[in-house]
């Protein structure tokens, strides 16, 4: 073992021999410290023994190294030793150390990360998306819109798995005092229905995957009350119902069909049976058979993944209606090109649109109803109110609950609906609306027929 006091020079000029692998140059004034050479490198190390092991640990390379500050370093090593610590030992404990420290900072980071990300808000979005993914673009514009809303800035911006159930009652609350019960309650809903669809995310494929990075374990929504909806009792009168019909047969703005676009709406709501307007307005030309008088509509509601095909064998009156508006979307088609090309853009043309690009919205026809109902004066009514209108109607007509059902759509479902009846209830449902029809017709020249009663006993008189 070769010993000299180390010195800058001495470092300079050592080397490793050809023959060898490596080579140590031992310091006397740290006896513990040494240089050692190989083929291409020289660095400081330190060796001693302990528990009568070798204990050899790299200081560091000699051009990163002064001569001080690795016999400093020998001596602190030496001194680790002399108290039966192995450095190495606690170099390995530092390592893991930092290795978990790291691991947390970058925890850390994740979690911040998440929580900027994966909001009340991000997930309210994500929602909506897939509502409108799904084909429910009505529902998933609704909920779009009672978000934004009402959603408070700081549960918005909050992670959406840390949402507690108070803050979601202060949401529904303070909407609900605000005299919008019906809001809040449908708020309620569709948060509840966000939280449920995350929550399921992980275990239904039918889901989108988006929804599974929030991390969503529980539902805050379920300890709030469902906000229970108000039952309508208000329906027209036989006179309201004349009056009605008399306002949307008045000639507005001359169209194809000398009607306004809105009261065609309505007449054929009210004319199929009291009829979503909703699902009216998605209809196109090509939901429209005019050889049996078959009109094809769509119902999403409720749960369903698809929309329920719902067949309407038309009455006369409603029939007439409907072919005058095919004419006039075939009327304001663009022009240009070959018949050929142009077909599958025709077909798929809206019943109800102005320039055919997109269908009415209902909040025009809505809002025609309220014109209606205000030139008429009295009891206020909605769209809503004569659909009810006419199911009690047809119920006075002896039209049975099942066949009402199937004609207006309602919540068809159980296993004998889901499983086993496969009845069309056409039949049923084209007597039904001729039926109404005739009521309707009875009720339009209600007036008339007194006074020409009259003028005939004047005459056998």
């Amino acid at each position: 073992m070769k010993r000299e006091r180390l010195t800058p020079d001495r470092i300079r000029r050592f080397c490793c021999p050809p023959d060898k692998q490596q080579v140590f140059l031992w310091d006397t004034e740290a006896p513990r410290l040494a240089v050692r050479a190989t083929s291409g490198a020289k660095s400081f190390v330190f060796e001693t023994k302990l528990n009568r092991r070798t204990i050899r640990r790299t200081i560091g390379d000699v051009r990163a190294w002064n001569l001080d500050d690795a016999r400093a370093e020998a001596r602190r090593l030496q001194t680790l030793t002399d108290k039966g610590v192995d450095p190495r030992e606690l170099d390995r404990e530092e390592a893991q150390a930092r290795e978990v420290a790291e691991r947390a900072k970058e925890a850390e980071q994740k979690e911040a990360e998440e929580r900027r990300r994966y909001t009340l808000s991000a997930l309210c979005q994500t929602y909506t998306e897939h509502l409108r993914t799904v084909g429910k673009v009505r529902s998933g514009a609704a909920a779009a819109s009672l978000f934004r809303c009402h959603l408070s800035e700081e549960a918005a911006a909050s992670p959406a798995r840390d949402l507690t159930s108070l803050q979601v009652a202060a949401m529904v609350r303070r909407v609900r005092e605000a005299g919008k019960e019906r809001a809040a309650g449908v708020l309620r809903s569709y948060l509840s229905a966000a939280f449920n669809a995350a929550k399921r995310a992980p275990f239904d494929a039918a889901l989108p995957a988006e929804l599974i990075a929030f991390g969503i374990e529980h539902n805050p929504v379920d300890a709030i009350p469902a906000i229970p909806v108000k039952r309508g009792h208000r329906k027209l009168s036989v006179a309201e119902l004349r009056a009605y019909i008399g306002h949307l047969l008045r000639i507005g703005r001359a169209d194809a069909t000398g009607l306004e676009l809105p009261d065609q709406a309505l007449r054929l709501a009210l004319y199929a049976g009291g009829q979503r307007v909703a699902q009216l307005l998605r209809a196109k030309i090509s939901d429209f058979d005019p050889e049996t008088g078959m009109l094809r509509l769509w119902d999403p509601k409720g749960r369903r993944t698809q929309a329920r095909e719902h067949l309407l064998p038309l009455g006369p009156m409603a029939v007439v209606l409907v072919a005058g508006l095919v004419e006039r979307a075939n009327a304001n088609a663009p022009a240009g090109g070959s018949e050929k090309n142009a077909m599958p853009e025709l077909v798929s043309r809206w019943l109800f649109s102005t320039h055919g690009r997109v269908p009415m919205t209902l909040e025009t026809v809505c809002n025609r109803v309220a014109e209606i109902s205000a030139q008429m004066g009295g009891v206020p009514f909605t769209v809503r109110d004569v659909r009810r209108t006419a199911e009690t109607m047809l119920a006075e007509l002896r039209v049975s609950k099942d066949t009402r059902a199937q004609l207006l759509s309602h919540g068809i479902s159980g296993v004998q609906a889901a499983h086993y009846d496969r009845h069309s209830y056409v039949p049923e449902k084209n007597a039904a609306l001729r039926t109404w029809e005739r009521r309707l017709r009875s009720i339009q020249l209600a007036e008339r027929v007194p006074a020409q009663k009259r003028r005939l006993t004047r005459a056998r008189l």
